[in-house]
């Protein structure tokens, strides 16, 4: 068998699985398996990363930098945009067929063994965090930065111990699982904050800021929070991103080109600086001193920044913007994101949500951007039905503004047509279509509109190579 095609039988193994969002919150299946598996987890310093939105864009900054300063890094992170090997990445770089092959077969016996030993299965993300940390392990990586699935505390990445915890904005979501408030949903976040660890906290609701600082001072963990003792001390447009000067833990850094739009990317920027400084300090033995990182290699490193379905432009004539905002704070970020970038006087918008998420509250973030909106499926088999999502557009949005189609094919094409007929009024650049609601629709509309194959090309190489051994699409 080739390995294309065992490729394809191992992705059909895992997929049928627990589904990733069937979680059955637990620590004991995970525990047990790394043990049988040596403790790969503990092969090398985490620094992981939790909250509600920003995550990923976090987590690739923080990679970004790490391996500006020479650092072989393993990143994991979740979902996947396009190919499943998105999700373990070594050095920037995806891991390949061969090699997720090869983890998969080498724990696929410790995981079934965990199978019949628990009366609920190993799941889909439980049975893939086990094969990124052999990898990383085996590789092996000098740090990994590890992106939690859900929640925190009973998160099956919450078996490694995180020398930097990274917290994101936390707000409203996963009510099934984290509870309905945003105290609760804090506790659970709180749960990757251990003990000797650094907390970097971005900015918080209040609420979620004092759960979070009195866990971290029941545990013992030094805390930095953005806004006062790091953040953002300026930020201009720039073409094809953001033009930032960030105060760090260790020092201030100006003339920071960040390829990316939007304020929330900023302060997730302010965040990976901090945690960057933060696992620099515990590594050189030198925590908060005078010396920052190297200037130019933080410029480097940020100027090289992608993170692939976040307001990305993916087309151009008209411009097609994608993002994987899936819940009501997530699109208010992307609507000004989009208001303060971008100048279009007629946006045309297409929406697939899962129906387990809040649609009406992002159906009500988008409403004041767009001018049309066609609503969809996505290719999960958790998408609300485009019936039930017109009917509820259609009362935020009215009648006379919402249109439905069976397919995303069919919904970009519906949009496209309704941007050409404001270019043709208004003149070249003046429409645009947002493709949003999950980061499966982004998924899948870069699927259908980026480059042959569809995968995320590798990213840009570090400043400096490693010891051991499609930059953002610029404004037009």
């Amino acid at each position: 068998m080739d390995i294309d095609a065992r490729m394809r039988e191992v992705e059909r193994e895992i997929i049928s699985r627990r589904p990733e969002h069937s979680v059955d919150l637990a620590l004991d299946r995970m525990t047990e398996l790394v043990g049988l598996l040596g403790d790969p987890q503990r092969a090398c310093p985490v620094i992981h990363i939790t909250g509600t939105n920003g995550k990923t864009s976090t987590a690739r900054m923080t990679d970004a930098l790490l391996r500006a300063r020479g650092l072989r890094t393993g990143r994991f992170t979740s979902p996947h945009l396009v190919s499943i090997r998105e999700r373990i990445v070594v050095d920037g770089a995806p891991v390949s067929a061969e090699r997720f092959v090869e983890a998969y077969d080498e724990i696929i016996p410790y995981v079934r063994l965990v199978d019949e030993r628990h009366p609920v299965a190993m799941s889909f993300f439980e049975v893939l965090t086990g094969m990124a940390f052999a990898i990383f392990a085996d590789t092996p990586v000098d740090v990994v930065v590890l992106e939690v699935g859900v929640g925190g505390r009973l998160d099956c990445t919450n078996v490694a111990d995180g020398v930097v915890a990274i917290v994101t904005p936390i707000s409203i979501d996963h009510t099934r699982l984290l509870g309905d408030t945003v105290e609760e949903i804090a506790a659970e976040k709180a749960g990757i904050i251990k003990p000797g660890a650094t907390a970097v906290l971005a900015q918080q609701p209040l609420a979620a800021a004092e759960v979070l600082l009195r866990h971290s001072v029941e545990v013992g963990a030094t805390v930095a929070r953005e806004g006062v003792e790091f953040g953002v001390l300026s930020r201009e447009q720039a073409l094809g991103g953001q033009q930032l000067a960030l105060r760090g833990l260790r020092g201030t850094y100006e003339d920071i080109f960040l390829p990316l739009f939007g304020l929330y990317q900023a302060g997730n920027a302010a965040c990976a600086l901090a945690a960057v400084e933060a696992f620099a300090g515990v590594s050189d033995d030198n925590v908060y001193s005078p010396a920052g990182l190297d200037a130019d290699l933080v410029r480097e490193a940020f100027a090289k920044v992608t993170s692939p379905g976040r307001l990305e432009v993916i087309r151009r004539s008209p411009t097609i913007v994608i993002d994987a905002a899936h819940n009501p704070a997530g699109m208010a970020a992307t609507m000004a994101g989009m208001e303060e970038s971008f100048s279009f006087s007629h946006i045309a918008g297409v929406f697939a949500a899962s129906g387990d998420k809040d649609v009406p509250g992002m159906l009500a973030e988008l409403e004041p951007l767009l001018d049309e909106i066609v609503v969809t499926r996505n290719s999960s088999d958790r998408s609300m039905d485009p019936d039930e999502t017109a009917e509820l557009a259609a009362e935020i949005f009215g009648e006379d503004r919402v249109r439905s189609a069976p397919r995303l094919d069919d919904a970009i094409e519906a949009a496209v047509a309704l941007a050409d007929e404001a270019v043709e009024e208004a003149g070249p650049g003046s429409g645009a279509v947002l493709i949003t609601g999950s980061v499966i629709t982004a998924g899948d509309a870069r699927r259908l509109l980026g480059p042959a194959g569809g995968e995320l090309p590798p990213e840009p190489p570090a400043s400096q190579p490693s010891r051991h051994s499609f930059t953002a699409a610029e404004l037009s």
